[in-house]
């Protein structure tokens, strides 16, 4: 079995604890690992956060603050000491860090891993004489118990100076000796010996040298994925190649796309994704809206992947060439946009695949391959892959190349499809060993699919994934759902990405056509999530009319885009595109939407209100949104939002700066008048500024 193959059975059976290596010269370097007796009575009872115990990773980016919770405690009334311990993976050097004691057996530490990649964190614990001396004695109140407490404290500080060095060793027994002098002294006053057996200085110094002979660790190294930020926070676009051209029914090119690059940047866009862009099986093309019948020109679907040019290492000739490529992905990150590709692990019926290795796919009776289905839904131009065949070492490692190859030519994003129909297994594996070389590499779930399923991707390596956003409209269903994304244990592994549409995806919401909707969708997804993204031209023009399937409305575009070539109105200001660009530089200039921990839903008093409170990690940066579900009618209501919350005292004035429209309210006290026109515009983004002397000390209107 291969060196990455092997990888998958350490995943999933686990691997023994490495010994600690710590440098020799770090004095707070541990004895010994684990307890070697009975004698060890520190309790390592939990560390959070943990993914099923530690049998996937916690998610988070670099520079972000890692915070540690471990519940320890001991028999008695002793004090346990306890320490964080995280590593990178690979490396030897450990750091430790002093965890403190918040209330009831919690402890807290915080750290920061520095740059992408997977790590490790475990707690270790002792009972500390020391400590335990050092609690008492600040309790202490009768003389003659300070007299003997000061000579038992005497030899804890001596077994410390054993285990110091140089100055430290000198001053702790210089220490020692003071107190057992001051304690055999009956003239000493025993306050002035309480105050030098609690000096805090040379207290400081014994914590150095800690005798953790019989300490404990908790049992699990808990691992840790490290990513970069476009992890935790993107805007992303999506549009087709082929429609990228300003001549109507011409096949658009990756040169089109290029020129197209300006104006998705200046939407504020940090990534364009295309869907497929591989040669399109001829065999079973699907022709316009679906139809199983094609007629000459049709163009068939992206994602019915291979053809005699080709299959996921080659480009469709008609959007140019592999150099037209690298092109743009250098032209995008010129203009601060990374491309994003698709990675749809299917086969057209004449894809090389399946010659190559027929026993990578199902055959029928019949002597056909079977080809994809979702009953009453038909595939006829997708054959999925059998991911139990006998060949499946072969089928891995060659689709684990074609990750490799596009990561050659500059590619570190990619939007998986459909990965729930794919083996979990083989998920865990590529992505583990794709982000072992290249811990920069973000992948996106495109898995439309049940909770636990879409939970499952994330564990095993998903940076992000699709969300049910799209049919969640109410208020209620709002805020149900993305407080429950906004939670433990979900939140420390999996990160939402919030569409409004999809190519496949057009909402009955959307099917109306009314301005408000879009705009009211749209303002929901770029504030409640910190990863969004658009299905455009169509959500910008505000396409909107579904194909028709025996006289009722379903949830595809009519005239999709997926089984024809479309024309789109390409100028800057088309649209909704002024709201898109305003919303997504309020996105990047406001820390408190990057990220999606900070959210908390406010109490207002009408159901077609739905408001909430993004906060930045240090708490400096405040936006309140108001979003009217309502497209017709205006609506109003009192928020409830108690200033003291945001260190405001409650009589203070505070502003409130809509950054959507640049008007500025003052606000009072705990409860805030709303009013919304969904025909202006169906929602306030707000920024909380800080207090004012008086409302006098700026200028602001309603």
């Amino acid at each position: 079995m291969s060196k990455g193959l092997s990888f998958l059975r350490e995943a999933i059976v686990g691997r023994p604890n490495d010994d600690v290596a710590v440098d020799e010269d770090r004095r707070t370097a541990p004895q010994a690992l684990d307890a070697p007796d009975g004698r060890a009575r520190a309790v390592v009872d939990a560390v959070l956060p943990a993914v099923d115990g530690g049998r996937f990773a916690v998610k988070r980016v670099a520079g972000e603050c890692v915070t540690i919770e471990a519940h320890v405690f001991t028999d008695g009334h002793d004090v346990p000491r306890v320490m964080l311990q995280w590593w990178k993976e690979g490396s030897t050097r450990r750091e430790e860090l002093p965890m403190k004691l918040r209330n009831n057996d919690e402890w807290h530490a915080s750290f920061v891993a520095p740059a992408p990649g997977r790590y490790r964190y475990t707690v270790l614990a002792w009972v500390d004489a020391f400590e335990s001396w050092h609690h008492e004695m600040q309790r202490r109140v009768e003389p003659q118990d300070i007299r003997i407490a000061a000579r038992v404290g005497a030899q804890d500080i001596r077994a410390a100076a054993a285990r110091a060095s140089g100055s430290d060793r000198d001053e702790l027994t210089q220490w020692a000796g003071a107190l057992e002098e001051g304690a055999a002294d009956a003239q000493m006053d025993t306050a002035a010996l309480k105050a030098m057996a609690l000096d805090e200085q040379r207290t400081a110094t014994v914590r150095r040298f800690p005798d953790r002979q019989l300490q404990v660790r908790f049992a699990a190294e808990l691992p840790l994925v490290v990513e970069r930020l476009r992890a935790r926070f993107g805007s992303w676009y999506e549009l087709f190649p082929r429609s990228a051209g300003d001549a109507p029914g011409a096949h658009g090119t990756l040169r089109d796309v290029a020129q197209r690059l300006p104006l998705v940047a200046a939407m504020g866009f940090d990534v364009l994704y295309m869907p497929p862009i591989h040669p399109i099986g001829r065999v079973q093309r699907k022709g316009r809206n679906n139809t199983l019948v094609t007629e000459p020109g049709d163009v068939g679907s992206p994602w019915a992947i291979g053809a005699q040019e080709g299959g996921h290492k080659a480009l469709l000739p008609e959007l140019g060439t592999l150099e037209d490529f690298q092109a743009l992905v250098a032209d995008a990150l010129q203009l601060g946009v990374e491309l994003a590709m698709d990675i749809a692990f299917q086969c057209a019926p004449d894809h090389p695949y399946v010659k190559e290795h027929p026993a990578w796919f199902r055959w029928r009776p019949d002597g056909s391959v079977q080809y994809a289905e979702n009953p009453p839904k038909k595939y006829q131009d997708i054959y999925p892959f059998n991911f139990e065949s006998e060949d499946w070492q072969g089928l891995w490692e060659e689709l684990k190349s074609v990750i490799e190859f596009w990561i050659a030519q500059g590619v570190k994003i990619f939007r998986v499809d459909n990965p729930h129909t794919k083996s979990f297994a083989f998920w865990e594996w590529v992505i583990g060993e794709i982000k072992r070389e290249h811990p920069d590499a973000i992948f996106l779930a495109e898995a439309f699919t049940r909770p636990k399923v879409m939970h499952r991707l994330a564990k095993l390596g998903y940076s992000q994934s699709y969300t049910y956003f799209t049919w969640r409209n109410s208020k209620e269903e709002l805020t149900r759902y993305f407080t429950e994304l906004t939670e433990a244990p979900g939140v420390d592994y999996f990160r939402p990405n919030a569409w409004p549409n999809t190519p496949d995806i057009l909402h009955a919401a959307l099917q109306g056509g009314q301005e408000a909707v879009f705009k009211s969708r749209l303002l929901l997804a770029a504030t409640l999530s910190a990863n969004y993204g658009i299905y455009g031209p169509a959500y910008e023009l505000m396409e909107h009319l579904p194909r028709m399937s025996n006289g009722t409305a379903s949830e595809e575009y009519l005239d999709s885009e997926k089984y024809e070539l479309r024309s789109w109105d390409w100028s800057g200001d088309a649209g909704l595109r002024p709201l898109i660009t305003r919303i997504n530089e309020i996105r990047r200039s406001n820390a408190a939407l990057q990220d999606n921990r900070g959210l908390t839903f406010l109490r207002i008093d009408n159901d077609h209100l739905v408001a909430y409170m993004k906060q930045s990690e240090d708490g400096a940066n405040v936006i309140v949104t108001v979003v009217n579900l309502d497209p017709w009618n205006t609506q109003t209501g009192w928020l409830a939002l108690d200033p003291r919350e945001l260190g405001i005292e409650e009589d203070q004035p505070f502003q409130m700066h809509d950054l959507l429209t640049d008007q500025r309210f003052v606000w009072r006290g705990r409860h805030h008048y709303i009013q919304l026109d969904p025909h202006r515009l169906p929602a306030h983004v707000m920024s909380v500024r800080q207090r004012l002397r008086d409302e006098r000390d700026f200028d602001y209107f309603q």
